[in-house]
């Protein structure tokens, strides 16, 4: 990369889809600062105080500073142009020309799955994103891309990570700082076991919390296919979806509940055909044709089954799809404290049943 790429993102006036239009007519961004303002007025028809900026290459002190920026804190700048660019975003109209990059840049032209969803998270959607990620184990080259936010996005890039799978947060701000903050630990986590970080916004960007909607694009463009685990109504995850869609990508989602706040979008995804159903990550793979490292009878075959006592079968009959709190099973149960939690003890032994928050318990699969 060299740059003039960096130099061309800097124009006063250009703006994402300027620079997409701009390469589309030059090819690279050395050809565009070759040429004269007349010919930038003339051929891309640019306005002549752009074009004129371009060609006094007023843009390049800034970028040096940029590009220092970079070496400081150990990031890499990636043009579209370059060979490493992953070929699914740069098919998207509206591409960044840049991305700015900490960790392994080589997991962003994998198999990149996008999942998202509301900052709320429910327990079922935590169950989720635990579930679909632990099954996606099985698919060769497969990546978890979200965006570090609360709730579902950090509960997916959380999963990756306890199921050995690369992860890609894709940022509203300039890097290295990560927002929120409180995933700052999750980030490094991310980078260390081979994922990575990855902004469009240059360190001299101004931050007015403004850039989240762009940034859902750069998710839905990396990807072939995005996953709206649980959404309200409105919000950025249902943004999301319709950039993929826009994209011709593949949107799915995971019904839930009528009842439930956070599967009014998800379900309206799936009523408006918009999304497709999903159940689980034989699903995933499936629409999005990715086979699996196992043979076919090696995952088609059922979980074992743990084996239980009578007790522990009875006590397991207690909870339902929603988590039981102790006080709750004890008195469903009828056994007092010392004799019930030694039960539990022994099914989440089995793992037949997980400890939540709270002193809750349910089902674990």
């Amino acid at each position: 990369m060299a740059i003039d790429d960096i130099a061309l993102t800097l124009v006063p006036g250009l703006g994402v889809k300027g620079v997409v239009h701009l390469l589309e007519v030059f090819g690279t961004a050395q050809a565009i600062f070759a040429a004269s303002a007349d010919e930038l007025a003339g051929r891309a028809e640019l306005r002549p105080d752009v074009a004129r900026s371009i060609a006094a290459r007023k843009s390049h002190p800034e970028a040096e500073r940029e590009l220092r920026h970079c070496r400081r804190h150990g990031i890499t700048p990636l043009a579209s142009t370059d060979d490493a660019y992953p070929a699914l975003l740069r098919e998207i109209p509206d591409y960044p020309h840049v991305l700015y990059i900490k960790g392994n840049a080589e997991v962003l032209s994998q198999r990149c799955l996008s999942m998202v969803g509301t900052r709320r998270i429910s327990t079922y959607g935590q169950r989720l994103c635990e579930e679909l990620v632990r099954g996606l184990t099985r698919i060769p080259q497969v990546v978890v891309v979200s965006g570090l936010a609360f709730g579902v996005d950090v509960a997916c890039h959380r999963a990756a990570l306890a199921a050995g799978i690369p992860t890609v947060g894709v940022l509203a701000n300039p890097l290295p700082d990560v927002t929120p903050a409180q995933h700052t630990s999750v980030a490094l986590d991310m980078i260390e076991r081979g994922g990575a970080l990855i902004s469009e916004l240059h360190s001299q960007s101004k931050q007015r919390g403004t850039f989240y909607l762009a940034r859902n694009r750069i998710i839905a463009g990396l990807s072939a296919g995005t996953v709206v685990i649980e959404s309200p109504a409105s919000g950025g995850s249902l943004a999301t979806a319709h950039y993929a869609d826009g994209y011709d990508r593949t949107v799915m989602a995971p019904p839930g509940r009528t009842t439930d706040a956070n599967s009014f979008g998800t379900n309206s995804l799936i009523r408006n055909r918009k999304a497709l159903l999903i159940r689980s990550a034989d699903d995933i793979a499936e629409e999005l044709q990715w086979e699996f490292a196992l043979s076919r009878d090696e995952k088609t075959a059922p979980a074992p089954t743990p084996e239980l006592t009578a007790e522990e079968r009875e006590v397991l009959s207690l909870l339902g799809d929603e988590p039981r709190t102790l006080a709750e099973l004890i008195a469903a149960s009828g056994r007092d404290y010392a004799a019930l939690s030694v039960l539990l003890m022994g099914l989440e032994l089995s793992q037949a049943v997980r400890q939540l928050p709270g002193n809750r318990y349910e089902r674990f699969r």
